[in-house]
């Protein structure tokens, strides 16, 4: 007998073909005809490829959208039959057979493309404007993983606006749980020193940064006040979906300058040895390690506490 499906795994089965269901009516990818014209999706879908040049060939529209030779074969020639596409063999090779729109293919891939944007346009238009970058980001999101599309690496660096604190806390607590087992007591510590920063900071010596992409937030840090010589860096985080796009290093160089500004002669930070990726940005940005001591915190025992410093 096979190994039983795992519990999460079948309730992330069940969730994607949910969503197909609720995406294919949304569209309205099952009706007879697309967009109110006679041609079913698999019609429109061979318009629409045809249309984004005067002609192609057909092995290489057969790659573009993936399909069975024979199967597109018969989409082709239903298309023909309806006077909307045309083959010939190609003049160079007779081996090859290009593919174009008539005149009146033309005009049919027209009023798709045309019907297909007035849709979409009005969907957005019916959304407030972040449910709208939600649905785009979501949308990137899903060709980023199951395509390996490149990532956005665009970022800005930010104020804290209101809710961003929330989010230093939750993210902190979610990633560092996931990625290095600790408890709530970590959490807890990050919303002290959020706590403490948005209750009552000194714009003039301390300073926070918010890095996001496509609008939505992706990394933290903040630089606060010791005392009156050095400041602290605290609470870095690089959310793993902009990791090694320059978020990290962009966020430690504002707080390194920012510090140098406002007079500080030090910058120091504490962390642990396990952050690995934290470890490596801060030492391409001018700190060393001062003082290493074994600890037990946020439910493990296991850890090496690490004192770093950068003269400023």
């Amino acid at each position: 007998m096979g190994a039983a499906t795992a519990p999460d795994t079948a309730l992330d089965v069940a969730g994607i073909r949910a969503f197909n269901r609720f995406y294919t009516a949304r569209v309205g990818a099952l009706r007879d005809g697309l967009l109110a014209t006679a041609h079913p999706l698999p019609e429109a879908r061979v318009l629409y490829e045809l249309g984004q040049a005067e002609a192609s060939d057909f092995a290489a529209l057969r790659r573009r959208l993936d399909l069975d030779a024979g199967y597109l074969s018969r989409l082709l020639g239903r298309l023909e039959d309806q006077g909307l596409v045309a083959r010939a063999r190609a003049a160079d090779d007779g081996r090859r057979q290009r593919v174009a729109l008539t005149d009146a293919g033309r005009a049919a891939y027209e009023t798709l493309d045309a019907r297909s944007a007035a849709e979409i346009a009005t969907l957005l238009d019916g959304l407030a404007k972040d449910d709208g970058r939600r649905l785009l980001d979501a949308m990137r999101t899903v060709r980023e993983v199951l395509e390996g599309a490149p990532r956005p690496q665009a970022f800005v660096l930010r104020a804290p606006q209101p809710g961003d604190y929330g989010w230093v806390v939750q993210s902190h607590g979610a990633l560092y749980a996931a990625e290095y087992g600790f408890d709530a007591s970590f959490e807890a510590l990050v919303a002290r020193v959020v706590a403490d920063y948005a209750d009552d900071h000194d714009p003039e010596r301390e300073r926070a940064w918010i890095a996001e992409v496509s609008g939505r937030p992706v990394g933290s840090i903040f630089c606060m006040r010791r005392d009156e010589r050095t400041a602290q860096l605290r609470c870095l985080l690089v959310e793993p979906s902009v990791r090694g796009s320059g978020v990290g290093r962009a966020l430690v160089d504002a707080s390194v300058a920012f510090a140098r500004q406002a007079g500080y002669a030090e910058i120091v930070l504490w962390t642990n040895d396990v952050l690995v990726d934290a470890r490596r940005l801060y030492e391409r940005a001018g700190f060393t390690l001062s003082k290493s001591t074994a600890h037990r915190s946020f439910g493990r025992d296991d850890l090496v506490g690490e004192d770093w410093a950068l003269a400023l």
